[in-house]
């Protein structure tokens, strides 16, 4: 290691930025995600897989996205939506920083990267609500399926299926983002796992390090998306 690395990697200094439950929440979903897209493959080969464990990682996927949804009001500083959401006009200036290699870290999301999130959040939103009111006609009824009429029905089924695509644009383009991000240094999956990223200087959203989220939000939280989850599949 030369002199200069250790300089380097002396003022380096390691921030505790994702909570356990954002963590929880982040490969909890890729794995409900995952299961979802593989079950839509093996279902009825024979029966190998049926629909209902589709149906069931579709419930798992709403129960976490209603935790998203109150911890992104209520959690912990960088998980909520006001610090990664930012204008056009930041997003377009960081994009094409971005571009030519020039731009800052955030600890949270960087103002590119929160609306990816976003988009991601109501794009499976809407996956799994839609599935709701959906049939294979043979096996399975979803729990809501027939409220609307058959005619909402069949524009549901087929916007269930436009999105699917959708899905997998946004999830390769989010795939894509890590591995910029990861060819500039930016260690994301590592931070992902421990909570903790690694910065030279002070990151663009840095947040007061004493805060905390208070437990009965957390608490609270985790109650209402597993009623709903919980709800739905034993409705």
């Amino acid at each position: 290691m030369t002199l200069e690395d250790s300089l380097m990697q002396s003022r380096t200094t390691r921030m505790a930025v994702w909570d356990k439950l954002i963590r929880l929440f982040h490969w909890s979903l890729l794995a409900a995600v995952v299961i979802s897209f593989y079950t839509t493959k093996t279902t009825g080969q024979p029966f190998l897989f049926p629909i209902e464990v589709h149906a069931q990682s579709g419930y798992i996927i709403i129960g976490l996205l209603v935790f998203r949804f109150i911890w992104g009001l209520v959690g912990s500083p960088y998980a909520r939506f006001s610090t990664f959401l930012y204008g056009p006009k930041k997003a377009a200036g960081y994009a094409k920083a971005l571009i030519t290699r020039r731009a800052p870290h955030y600890a949270s999301h960087n103002p590119v990267g929160g609306w990816m999130v976003v988009l991601l959040l109501v794009s499976l939103g809407f996956q799994a609500l839609s599935g709701l009111f959906l049939s294979d006609d043979i096996f399975f009824q979803a729990p809501l399926y027939g409220l609307l009429g058959p005619s909402v029905g069949d524009v549901l089924a087929r916007l269930h299926s436009l999105n699917s695509d959708l899905l997998l644009i946004l999830i390769g383009l989010h795939l894509v983002g890590l591995v910029w991000h990861t060819l500039q240094g930016e260690r994301l999956v590592p931070a992902m796992l421990t909570g903790m990223k690694r910065f030279s200087n002070a990151p663009a959203d840095e947040k007061p390090a004493a805060y905390r989220a208070q437990r009965r939000y957390a608490i609270g939280a985790l109650l209402v998306a597993a009623g709903v989850s919980g709800w739905l599949w034993f409705y």
